[in-house]
């Protein structure tokens, strides 16, 4: 996938193409919905296809008091996007500058001017520049446009929200089948108290670069993607009450780990299911006995 960050750089060859535009800030169902449509019109026409987003939610830029969390990370997003086989997609800062951008600038200079654009797919919610006067509507009647509708599942709307609203609540299998695939979190390995390698389970500590929206505090099912390979895990999230511990972790014990230190590297946790909520034992042999039963449990 060939990915350009900004306009600077960018030199279109092709003379026409099909441009999907929208935040996409989980890449749910419904989003994956507007990118096939997207796909399916730019191959019905041998046109290339390319993936317009933005590089942070845009409240993070217009209401940073109401932005939410992410849901993944732009890395997490462009390596679904390349999973997906999205040709080329163009990352754009939603800054002040890009915020301040009229619809008519933003559509003659950029998306028929750079992009060569000569048909545009959207979602049914879609507004673009200042104010967010350019809805779908406004788009349809100066270009080509496809409107793609609310994807449901169940009859109930997939929406960023939905997906958000399962993880917090810790119902990780509806999260997982409003976005098509388990929910992720993204860190670098980092030097913890080594609890987990005193009681004979070392875990790998993650420390993440985002504000990312996360489940209850507990114990949860979960993959790990690491460098040296996949992995099923056992990954705890809390501030570990057994030991009065008053920082909130993220680790992972990693089933059938044998490679090397994976200290400063990085890794992404799966997140399947929530086996229990967290408890404060009698002592470090109850919470390792515990962990013991965790980690059949995640194994299964």
């Amino acid at each position: 996938m060939q990915v350009h960050f900004g306009l600077d750089l960018l030199h279109a060859e092709w003379p026409r193409s099909v441009v999907c535009i929208g935040t996409f800030d989980g890449v749910h169902l419904g989003h994956q919905a507007v990118i096939a449509a997207a796909e399916q019109a730019a191959q019905a026409r041998s046109l290339p296809m390319v993936v317009v987003t933005f590089d942070r939610h845009p409240a993070a830029t217009l209401a940073p008091e109401r932005c939410p969390p992410a849901i993944l990370s732009i890395g997490g997003k462009l390596h679904f996007l390349r999973q997906i086989q999205v040709p080329v997609t163009v990352v754009l800062p939603f800054n002040r500058e890009l915020a301040s951008t009229p619809a008519e600038t933003f559509l003659h200079d950029f998306l028929q001017g750079q992009l060569r654009a000569e048909m545009a797919v959207v979602g049914h919610d879609f507004a673009m520049g200042k104010d967010r006067v350019g809805t779908a509507a406004w788009l349809s009647e100066r270009i080509e446009t496809v409107i793609v509708p609310p994807f449901e599942l169940d009859s109930r709307r997939v929406s960023s929200s939905e997906v958000r609203r399962a993880v917090r609540e810790g119902r990780l299998e509806e999260a997982e089948r409003l976005l098509g695939r388990p929910y992720a979190i993204e860190g670098v390995v980092v030097e913890g108290a080594k609890l987990g390698r005193t009681l004979g389970y070392p875990t790998a500590n993650l420390a993440r670069s985002i504000r990312q929206v996360e489940p209850p505090d507990g114990v949860y099912a979960a993959t790990a993607i690491t460098p040296y390979g996949t992995f099923p895990a056992a990954a705890s999230i809390g501030i570990r009450p057994t030991i009065d511990a008053t920082t909130r972790t993220i680790e992972a014990y990693l089933m059938d780990y044998k490679g090397d230190s994976l200290y400063g590297m990085s890794i992404t946790l799966q997140l399947r299911r929530r086996l229990r909520g967290q408890e404060k034992f009698d002592s470090l042999e109850a919470l390792k006995e515990q962990m013991g039963r965790d980690i059949e449990a995640a194994r299964g």
